[in-house]
């Protein structure tokens, strides 16, 4: 017998569109890729500048689940996208670990998730996506601090990246997540999603 939580959560998830699932397959992959090539970078700014330094591209590594909820407009776009994101760096391998990116994805969509519930799935404007964007930040680097041994650097330089990586957050997943989502709209290749059904 099925329970409420799991009525809902199935009617969710069938609101999902065949497009939908593949949208959000391709993004979690592209983000995989992007990933791997993101490392040696990302080994290089932490090598230079330690965690502060090494914050200012965390938000590249967030914005394929927001594009994907920006565009699909559906509750639980973030669960399924950063799930696949987290699922398919899994088997492509990657040098930050499994776990680390698993514990990213479940930080992410559940922040987003949130928010946009709150918002009732009806504000998409820019302001917005840069506020989901920065949010999404602080729990991610709280468990990022235990998993990389990010502590020996002492309650400063941790606040200053925390403020780093939250603009971070707000301009390079928020503000570009507006940017790529327009860029792609221009296409007509996304006049099926509800981020551009109506000519917006």
């Amino acid at each position: 017998m099925s329970t409420p939580i799991q009525n809902t959560m199935n009617k969710t998830f069938q609101a999902f569109t065949t497009m939908d699932i593949v949208l959000m397959a391709l993004l979690a992959t592209a983000n995989a890729v992007l990933t791997m090539y993101m490392s040696g970078v990302n080994q290089l700014l932490s090598s230079l500048g330690g965690p502060i330094l090494t914050s200012t591209i965390t938000g590249l590594y967030m914005v394929y689940g927001l594009l994907a909820y920006y565009i699909i407009r559906k509750p639980g776009t973030a669960v399924i996208t950063y799930a696949l994101g987290a699922l398919v760096q899994s088997f492509v391998g990657t040098s930050y670990g499994m776990i680390s990116a698993l514990a990213a994805a479940v930080c992410y969509m559940a922040i987003a998730e949130i928010i946009f519930a709150v918002l009732r799935y009806r504000n998409w404007s820019t302001g917005v996506l840069m506020l989901v964007g920065g949010a999404m930040v602080p729990i991610w680097f709280i468990v990022a601090i235990q998993l990389f041994g990010y502590s020996k650097f002492g309650f400063g330089v941790l606040a200053i990246a925390m403020v780093v990586r939250i603009l971070s957050g707000v301009l390079l997943c928020g503000l570009l997540t507006v940017g790529l989502a327009r860029a792609l709209g221009k296409t007509g290749l996304l006049r099926r999603f509800a981020a551009f059904s109506n000519g917006r």
